[in-house]
């Protein structure tokens, strides 16, 4: 399988729903919003979204799967399998904010090896597919070299259900406070993770976080020369659902203040 070639057909594809999301967004109205639970917000936008991402990787690649935020196919491939958020940052859509977007990677074997995050309002495609290097608009990206938590600008989301954890987490984000350029809350984590891939952040952290949410920029981060990795430092996202992301460098030092807290 050329890979590269694979990621040149989703970054049309990405762009292509994407022009169709900026579209909507100027006329969408709140009558529109469906609630999936708590705080969970969807709209007909998310859905027909995921159907067009649907079809087309479907034709790219008959024999996958499909792990997809809401559900509009259901299929499991044996080697391959397409993880698609058709728009990361449904809240942010819905309010007219603008940081949304297109998120679509691809797993073998359980492995991820190719991943798409579109941020739509800037019109800035990042994509990476493994050990191909990765790119913003066709240009080469790289994480930065900080070396000190004290100089980093990070960034994080809060769940909006399963406030479990709120206590400890919000203990995280003070320390953080504290001992970093900032955090910032975007609300979409594929482009965090992006941001991360480019140099814009340092570090992202997350838990109550989905595997589409995540898993393109998991690929992004990595190929940048960055790493990705749960809590307790694995590389395993579905079940944990947690995901610390950084330059490779401060990584460690966020775990450690993640631990202390998140586990006591």
């Amino acid at each position: 399988m050329n890979l590269e070639k694979l990621t040149e057909e989703v970054i049309e594809l990405a762009k292509q729903v994407g022009g169709f999301i900026r579209e909507e967004a100027q006329k969408f109205n709140s009558e529109s919003i469906e609630y999936k639970g708590y705080n969970n917000l969807v709209s007909y936008v998310d859905k027909t979204a995921e159907e067009k991402i649907v079809a087309r990787l479907s034709e790219l690649l008959p024999e996958a799967g499909f792990i997809t935020e809401e559900e509009t196919i259901n299929k499991t491939g044996e080697v391959y399998n397409w993880i698609v958020d058709p728009l990361d940052g449904t809240t942010n859509f819905i309010h007219g904010l603008p940081i949304f977007s297109v998120s679509i990677a691809l797993e073998r074997n359980k492995q991820l090896v190719l991943g798409v995050v579109y941020e739509i309002n800037m019109d800035e495609c990042f994509y990476a597919w493994k050990d191909g290097g990765a790119y913003v608009n066709g240009k080469s990206i790289k994480v930065t070299k900080n070396t000190e938590l004290n100089q980093t600008l990070l960034a994080t989301g809060f769940p909006y259900y399963n406030f479990e954890k709120e206590a400890q987490y919000l203990n995280i984000v003070r320390e953080f406070m504290m001992h970093s350029h900032g955090i910032r809350r975007m609300g979409s984590a594929a482009v965090d993770m992006a941001y991360v891939a480019c140099g814009r952040f340092d570090g992202y952290f997350e838990y109550n976080i989905n595997l589409y949410d995540i898993a393109a920029g998991v690929v992004i981060v990595r190929e940048a020369g960055g790493t990705a990795f749960n809590f307790s430092g694995e590389d395993e996202f579905f079940g944990s659902r947690e995901v610390i992301a950084s330059n490779g460098i401060v990584g460690e030092a966020m775990k450690e203040v993640i631990q202390k807290h998140f586990y006591s």
